[in-house]
């Protein structure tokens, strides 16, 4: 029996949600024995082995070339420094509060298009960046939580993860994604080595670590091909909800594993949050289907 489109692309969501999930436990984990550059030395070696084979049995590497390589390094550059603060953060601050900060990256996007993607700030998006602001005030909470260097940090990585986000979609226009995949990972396993040595000492994983290494090293690359996938099977209004189940699941894990209090105030700016990106998106859809019919059905 084959499913219909919309419960494919659920599926594969969930298998985006569940990929990075365990990759924040894995990293956390991590955190015990090895500095984030080290975490990102090693994920990085894992990463460059996954892309060359798949590419390898693809048949894809062939479209890798050195083509715009001052924009590839510009986004693997701004990728490494808020993939290092996302695993800074998840071992100061409670998971929820690190994942609801992440979800404010499209907010950045939406406020940054315009001057390196030649978007016009619309009414719609203007109003989404404001109450985008307001969820992450809500959740960073200035006044009652000290703004500490966890707090800031998973700010900061929404901010630079916007910045990856749009130098892949300039990207995009004429690079493949093995390309796109072949740079990002062998950038950041340079920049690993090179972080990993700045004290002029590297730590060797313990064998306990090794399936923790290969875990992180494939399951962010697993769930950004899950995204891909959903998105390929259903319109984005009904995908890019489906990622936000990863904050109630993070919170559960880490109030039952890590005695993390559950703050309401962070699920409240983070729905604010939320409510912020979907209304994005649905003016961008309604402005998609209004000047090609076509995009507007699920399936063919």
């Amino acid at each position: 029996m084959v499913l219909p489109n919309t419960l494919q692309a659920g599926l594969w969501m969930l298998g985006a949600v569940s990929s990075f999930t365990a990759m924040a436990l894995a990293g956390r984990e991590m955190s015990s024995e090895l500095d984030t550059f080290e975490i990102m030395m090693y994920r990085s070696i894992i990463g460059v082995f996954i892309v060359l084979v798949i590419g390898g049995i693809s048949g894809s590497l062939v479209t890798i070339s050195k083509q715009r390589f001052g924009l590839h390094l510009i986004r693997n550059i701004c990728h490494f420094t808020g993939q290092n603060l996302w695993f800074y953060a998840l071992t100061v601050i409670p998971f929820s509060q690190v994942f609801a900060f992440e979800f404010s990256s499209p907010i950045w996007v939406a406020l940054m298009a315009p001057f390196f993607l030649g978007e016009r700030l619309s009414k719609i998006r203007l109003i989404t960046v404001c109450l985008g602001f307001l969820g992450i005030l809500v959740v960073a909470q200035p006044g009652n939580i000290t703004l500490g260097p966890g707090v800031i940090a998973a700010a900061l990585c929404a901010v630079v993860f916007a910045g990856t986000f749009i130098a892949t979609k300039l990207l995009a226009q004429n690079q493949s994604t093995t390309c796109i995949l072949f740079w990002l990972t062998t950038m950041q396993l340079v920049l690993g080595v090179l972080c990993s040595f700045y004290d002029a000492e590297v730590t060797l994983p313990s064998l306990a670590m090794v399936p923790l290494i290969v875990l992180v090293g494939s399951a962010g690359l697993f769930g950004h091909y899950c995204i891909t996938t959903a998105l390929k099977l259903a319109p984005i209004m009904l995908v890019a909800p489906i990622d936000f189940l990863r904050l109630p699941i993070i919170a559960i894990i880490g109030a039952s594993f890590y005695n993390e209090a559950i703050d309401l105030w962070i699920i409240i700016g983070a729905l604010i949050i939320f409510s912020a990106n979907y209304l994005n998106i649905r003016a961008e859809n309604k402005t998609t289907t209004s000047t090609d019919p076509s995009t507007a059905r699920v399936s063919r």
